[in-house]
């Protein structure tokens, strides 16, 4: 499994995505803020919510899509308003939210590999799986949801073959998903965004499998910009099209995807690649991060309590109970 995340001392080494693939540098994280900071410059993905109170805003700001990290916030919270009920010094403080913070990671990992044994019951043996963005260690505390269904697929005996696709602007798909599987030995093709169609026509993909940063009650699912055509191309195919999430992505507070906050990225992601400006001067930018993907495009949502079916609404709120 890749180390994505890790304690040094009282401080957090994490990778440094945007070197990602040309170099693996780690950086390293001494307070909230810094943390705050590498996850809002895509330093690091939404994986990290270990600070509390103070920061709580400031590290949820930092994603305002991604609903399981202000699950993780909650979380952390309430443990340190245990730890002060309880009349605890600030040495057990730090403690215990250093334990709690340590539990939120193992708990992923064993989640995105629970998600990974049911979502590879699914895949078929010669599976040919086009993915978007990144879901996998470096999206997570490791092993990966998306990807994690990879991994399980290639440990369960089966062919995979994976496509990328690169994912403007920021290409997660590219540079962070390939070089994870380059890593892996599981082989892998990057295609731009606009080659999908053309693939599945040509029977190159035969399942599709993403990750969520958030899942409304009836199922609609937001996810990183450009899932939303990557869905409709695959019902126009035929392809079965599958979201892998952890549980605490899945916001029954939210009745449908009309109600999820998407977050607006700045323009310069788009107008330049690689310091280069690509785009005229004067044109206006829109760079939503995410889009939504209605259910009636989801086959099924894989989660670490087995494979949610359709229909959607009343499915997850039984799971839930």
């Amino acid at each position: 499994m890749l180390p994505t995340i890790a304690w040094d001392g009282d401080d957090i080494l994490m990778i440094d995505q945007r070197k990602l693939p040309g170099r693996e540098i780690y950086m390293r994280c001494k307070t909230g803020s810094e943390v705050a900071r590498a996850i809002t410059t895509m330093a690091g993905a939404p994986r990290i919510a270990i600070d509390f109170q103070r920061l709580a805003d400031v590290l949820a700001a930092t994603r305002p899509t991604a609903v399981n990290l202000f699950w993780a916030i909650e979380r952390m919270k309430q443990a340190l308003t245990t730890g002060v009920s309880a009349g605890e010094g600030v040495a057990d403080l730090r403690a215990r939210l250093r334990h709690e913070a340590d539990a939120i990671h193992d708990a992923d990992v064993a989640s995105c590999q629970a998600i990974g044994r049911h979502g590879a019951v699914v895949m078929p043996d010669d599976a040919r799986i086009l993915t978007h963005c990144n879901a996998g260690a470096l999206a997570t505390a490791g092993y990966g949801t998306a990807l994690g269904v990879v991994r399980a697929a290639v440990a369960a005996g089966k062919s995979v073959h994976v496509f990328a696709d690169e994912t403007r602007p920021f290409l997660q798909g590219a540079r962070l998903t390939a070089w994870e599987l380059v890593k892996d030995g599981i082989p892998t093709t990057v295609i731009t965004d606009n080659m999908a169609a053309a693939m599945m026509a040509g029977g190159h993909v035969n399942v599709v499998v993403v990750g969520a940063d958030r899942i409304a009650a009836n199922g609609d699912t937001a996810n990183k910009i450009g899932t939303y055509g990557v869905a409709i191309l695959a019902q126009a195919h035929g392809i079965p099209f599958y979201v892998a999430a952890p549980w605490s992505t899945i916001d029954l507070a939210t009745a449908t995807g009309a109600g999820i906050p998407i977050e607006e990225r700045a323009a310069k992601e788009v107008t330049h690649m690689a310091g280069t400006q690509v785009t005229p001067a004067g044109a206006a930018v829109r760079n939503p991060a995410f889009d939504v993907t209605p259910h009636r495009y989801i086959s099924g949502i894989v989660t670490e309590r087995g494979i949610v079916y359709p229909p959607f609404a009343e499915n997850l709120a039984s799971a839930a109970c």
